[in-house]
């Protein structure tokens, strides 16, 4: 929890007025003088990092299907074990039909 602790949130207006205050760390400048063998040098030397390639080439953007409101009857214990899931037992719920649609799709196969 002490990581959580140390986040601070900033809207797009307070970093503006911050940086025009001189308030920011960040060297834009230097930032964009750089060149990419430059940026991905020290990209390269992290341990956390070795090995990893990433091909963006062949990325797409995938935009999440909307969701259809229900309203259902389930079983009160099923309601009350997602819901002590905490915050998105809803989503958790999706998930687990998910699931089961797409293992019921894959055996049907």
């Amino acid at each position: 929890m002490a990581r959580k602790e140390r986040i601070v949130k900033y809207t797009d207006n307070e970093l503006r007025a911050m940086q025009e205050r001189g308030e920011s760390k960040s060297n834009w400048a230097q930032a964009a003088a750089m060149t990419d063998e430059e940026v991905e040098a020290p990209i390269a030397s992290d341990p956390d990092e070795a090995g990893m390639v990433v091909d963006w080439s062949k990325a797409s953007v995938e935009l999440p299907q909307p969701k259809a409101v229900l309203n259902m009857r389930i079983d009160y214990d099923v309601m009350e074990f997602f819901r002590n899931q905490g915050k998105g037992y809803q989503t958790k719920i999706n998930a687990v039909l998910r699931s089961y649609v797409d293992q019921r799709r894959h055996h049907r196969i």
